[in-house]
């Protein structure tokens, strides 16, 4: 079975959106790019086809793996999910032991991570030890830093 790809309502839209996007304007675009390139002449030595087909085939592949996510969503509701331990979409206050510093993290789906706005995948190292655990909770993760210790504060939604 197809393995299952978990989106936020919001996430799932803008995936959409940029599909229907890519489909319509974006394949419009590209076409008109080869039509463009193709009228100057030989194709052997023609930088702007190559290019122009080149750029064709990245969104054909974008557009392929759009479809393949949207295939396997699944919308996932903060409120649907229980609040006593850290799962995915939990927000979670930990401090650093080593830099005795405070995070805030949501934990999000690796499709809709960005760590610089504070969401962090499930499947990375810090998500990995963080899920299933509770306020009061020290964990240690291996880090491209090294090893470092997280002590959870407190989790929301």
């Amino acid at each position: 079975m197809a393995e299952v790809v978990y989106l936020t309502e919001e996430r799932y839209l803008e995936l959409q959106k940029e599909l229907i996007e890519l489909k319509t304007k974006g394949r419009k675009e590209v076409a008109q790019k080869i039509a463009e390139a193709r009228s100057h002449g030989d194709l052997s030595e023609n930088a702007e086809y190559d290019s122009a087909k080149h750029q064709q085939e990245l969104l054909e592949m974008r557009i392929a793996k759009l479809e393949e996510t949207l295939s396997k969503a699944q919308i996932i509701r903060p409120e649907e999910l229980p609040n006593d331990k850290i799962y995915i979409l939990s927000k979670v206050k930990v401090k650093n032991l080593k830099l005795n510093k405070v995070f805030e993290y949501t934990l999000v789906s690796p499709e809709e991570a960005d760590f610089e706005r504070g969401k962090l995948s499930v499947t990375s190292p810090i998500g990995k030890a963080l899920l299933g655990k509770k306020p009061g909770d020290v964990v240690e993760v291996n880090i491209p830093a090294g090893k470092t210790q997280f002590e959870i504060l407190e989790i929301s939604r």
